[in-house]
């Protein structure tokens, strides 16, 4: 059964045991991506089999052991998203993984359908390539630990983005929802929200590319998701006061692992005016560990 709206608020997703959110390509109704969001207690275990997916585990707050096949990674994790880039594991398709906190956490679990079977690895927090995009109003980061660059998987590419409060992000709209060789890519995305403080809230947008297409304008508060299957996407709007953190989740058929968009042509004209504009002062929250400032 798919879900309902493309919006799914806090808790509407949840499996009725550990995952908080559990996003299945069946339950998206698409063929690929999937992201589930796992609480572990203090002291608990939980265990998997990935199936024919391809899955990262990123901590969202708190750290974890991993042990995949019999192969333990230890994942030192993070206080909370808005604190620190965050070390990782790639577990492939075909294995069986145990995921253990002594002092608990919240993980997500990043997957996409693949059809190569890649070793385990352990991803470094100081290897996550973290980008500054946009100026002025526009201006947010970007933690680009599994893009298309920088870390290898076989369909699945995730990035994580930190927008501080009253800016606007993924802007221009823009869409991956058809392959054009070299232009775009067609993905499927997976939005994940979280929002800095007491009744924080944010505003997301998808606007119809087709008859027919996914529209979505959304209120998003901590623990939300959005999935777009399609459609020009964006903004994503932090409310003043409020920072903003969603994780991207993307696979698709293209031969080809790669992240090309299309903005709305309505739009894209606001690119040409960011070497205008100062970055926001406020950025970056922070870097991978051993960058320099």
């Amino acid at each position: 059964m798919t879900f309902a709206t493309p919006h799914l608020p806090a808790g509407s997703a949840a499996d009725g045991g550990p995952y908080t959110l559990d996003i299945s390509p069946e339950q998206a109704g698409w063929e690929y991506s999937s992201l589930r969001v796992l609480v572990l207690a203090p002291g608990s275990t939980h265990t998997f089999t990935s199936g024919d997916s391809e899955w990262i585990v990123l901590p969202l707050a708190g750290g974890c052991a991993v042990t995949v096949d019999g192969r333990p990674f230890e994942l030192e994790g993070r206080k909370s998203v808005f604190a620190g880039v965050t070390d990782f594991a790639y577990v492939p398709r075909s294995a069986h993984v145990t995921l253990g906190s002594r002092t608990g956490g919240r993980f997500a679990l990043a997957g996409a359908r693949c059809e190569r079977r890649l070793p385990a690895r352990y991803g470094p927090a100081e290897a996550v390539p973290v980008e500054l995009r946009g100026t002025g109003s526009c201006s947010r980061q970007v933690n680009n630990f599994a893009a298309a660059g920088a870390f290898e998987c076989d369909r699945l590419i995730a990035v994580e983005v930190v927008t501080p409060g009253g800016n606007w992000s993924s802007y221009p709209p823009h869409k991956h929802d058809e392959h054009r060789a070299g232009q775009e890519s067609e993905l499927e995305e997976i939005y994940y929200f979280e929002i800095d403080g007491d009744a924080g809230l944010g505003y997301h947008r998808v606007t119809p590319s087709r008859r027919g297409g996914t529209d979505v304008l959304a209120e998003v508060r901590d623990g939300d998701a959005v999935l777009i299957p399609d459609g020009w996407h964006g903004p994503s709007i932090a409310a003043p006061g409020h920072d903003m953190y969603y994780l991207n989740v993307m696979a698709g058929p293209g031969p080809e692992r790669e992240w090309l968009i299309r903005d709305h042509p309505d739009h894209a004209w606001i690119r040409a005016t960011w070497p205008e504009q100062p970055l926001d002062p406020r950025l970056p929250f922070y870097l991978a560990p051993g960058e320099m400032t």
